[in-house]
């Protein structure tokens, strides 16, 4: 059979298609297909189901390959309410194939553990819903459960002790070790698809910018990208500055969190406080550049909604210095203390050969030896000219999350720097043309998180005709039931941290 590469030559990242140029597979040929193009190494950055006319469905697949900086869209237009799984033959599928049948009915049959996502009411009327358990009944469904003498079972939230999301995590434990850990979320489920769906239109942008509220940049270069290729325009280069400069903010303010959040989890409290303020710091920075800590309002379709003068460049400049320096004295402390080493290493190891079997992204996986970061892998926008070197540590623990997240810090600080200090003339917003019709888009970014995906198809009048959105803690929230096998039950806050994955991003 021919491979995935050979049947069409792929897109760039951020570039548009005639969905018309591109095979309806049969649906054993497009499911073989896919399993060939995974096991020789591409990864899955989407798989959803489209509704067409008369109530049938076409199923998507988004394949990258890292290596050549592409992306391959599949698709089949199913004939039956049933298909052979792909999930035994490609673990990275698990979760896609449990969403697409809650929302649309459709059965992946052979699933290991076919359950609810998100527990919301079915897309299509007279749907049952997928798995066991009580329908969409948020929360009520069958867990896992491990049988034996001294086997107990340990239940933890959605209710957590603190101002948090909600999230239901199940231990299945001999005496401290953990020999699993089942993750259920879905308790905040707000249908954005479906609401991106009916765009574009006034909503649109604030729903992608809100989808997950610390990767407001990310998610809203995201969505922005994917309408100027739908439109056929692109932003100016000091547009595409702006935002790379307000996308590397993002990244350290979280990193940062993260990194002050983790000595918080084993009582070292002088880098919790030091890197809380810093990180207050970094936030009030973005406020400088667009008037919103968080950067809503900052991207734009066309560009961005604020410009940079000199003065206040050199002001940022002026403060990455003091952030630097800040950062460095909180982090050797960090770093030089062997009791919070000690809890660090070894905590929470995922092996690379998981991390590629599962499909994680961002610095979950870079701190499992894997390079693969959109910024280099499949640059978009800045970071075609600017690229930033690939932050990797071997262990996959949590001592590497948390080294990735320091290197990626400071690579971060001498990007900044040098766009600050080089900014190109040119208007920072153009307005778009009108979209395709009948185009399908993919915009990836890389998020402080890593890998963010929108999928876009419009119909015959260049609207929205499906919208989908892939943020990375639904990679990864399995690398963290993995990273907590045979370990104490005591180290789940910080494995925990250690990935910080979202729960609104995965339950949109």
């Amino acid at each position: 059979m021919a491979t995935p590469a050979s049947r069409h030559p792929g897109l760039s990242n951020g570039q548009a298609v005639d969905i018309q140029s591109l095979p309806i597979m049969a649906t054993a040929g497009f499911l073989e297909s896919v399993a060939q193009a995974v096991a020789q190494g591409m990864r899955v950055s989407a798989f959803f189901a489209q509704p067409l006319d008369q109530g049938r469905l076409r199923l998507w697949a988004i394949l990258a390959q890292d290596s050549q900086s592409l992306l391959f869209p599949y698709c089949t237009d199913l004939e039956d309410a049933h298909y052979p799984a792909l999930t035994p033959r490609c673990p990275q599928m698990h979760l896609f194939e449990r969403e697409v049948c809650e929302q649309w009915g459709v059965e992946p049959r052979g699933h290991p553990w076919l359950k609810p996502v998100r527990f919301h009411a079915p897309y299509r009327q007279g749907q049952a819903n997928a798995g066991s358990g009580s329908g969409n009944q948020v929360g009520v469904t069958d867990y896992f459960r491990v049988e034996g003498e001294e086997v107990h079972e340990v239940a933890v939230g959605p209710v957590h002790a603190g101002i948090i999301e909600p999230g239901h995590f199940r231990f299945q434990c001999h005496g401290e070790e953990v020999l699993h850990l089942e993750i259920s979320l879905g308790y905040q489920h707000r249908g954005v698809e479906r609401h991106l769906a009916a765009g574009p239109d006034r909503r649109s942008l604030h729903l992608a910018e809100t989808l997950c509220g610390d990767t407001s940049i990310g998610h809203a270069t995201a969505y922005c990208q994917a309408l100027e290729a739908l439109a056929g325009d692109q932003a100016s280069a000091r547009a595409q500055m702006l935002r790379g400069v307000a996308l590397e903010l993002e990244r350290i303010a979280n990193h940062v969190g993260d990194l002050g959040a983790l000595a918080g989890d084993v009582g070292f409290l002088p880098v919790l406080s030091f890197c809380g303020r810093i990180r207050g710091d970094v936030l009030n920075m973005t406020g400088l550049l667009c008037g919103n800590r968080f950067g809503r309002r900052m991207v734009r379709p066309g560009g961005v909604g604020y410009d940079l003068d000199s003065a206040v460049a050199a002001e940022l400049q002026k403060r990455l210095d003091i952030l630097e320096k800040d950062l460095t004295v909180a982090l050797d402390l960090l770093w030089g203390t062997s009791s919070v080493m000690a809890r660090f290493e070894g905590t929470g190891a995922i092996s690379g050969q998981t991390c590629k079997a599962l499909g994680l992204v961002g610095p979950a996986a870079r701190a499992c030896g894997v390079e693969r970061d959109i910024r280099w892998d499949m640059p978009a926008g800045i970071f075609q000219f600017a690229q930033i070197p690939v932050s990797t540590w071997g262990s996959g623990d949590v001592h590497a999350r948390a080294r990735v997240r320091w290197l990626e810090t400071f690579r971060s600080i001498a990007f900044l720097r040098e766009q600050l200090a080089n900014l190109p003339a040119g208007e920072i917003r153009t307005p778009l043309g009108p979209l395709a019709p009948n185009h399908l888009a993919v915009a990836l970014v890389e998020g402080w998180r890593g890998e963010i995906c929108h999928v876009v198809t419009t119909d015959a009048k260049g609207n929205f005709s499906s919208y989908k959105v892939v943020d990375p803690s639904f990679h990864n929230w399995f690398g963290l039931a993995q990273a907590l096998r045979n370990q104490q039950i005591s180290d789940f806050p910080l494995c925990n941290k250690s990935f910080n994955l979202s729960y609104c991003g995965h339950d949109l």
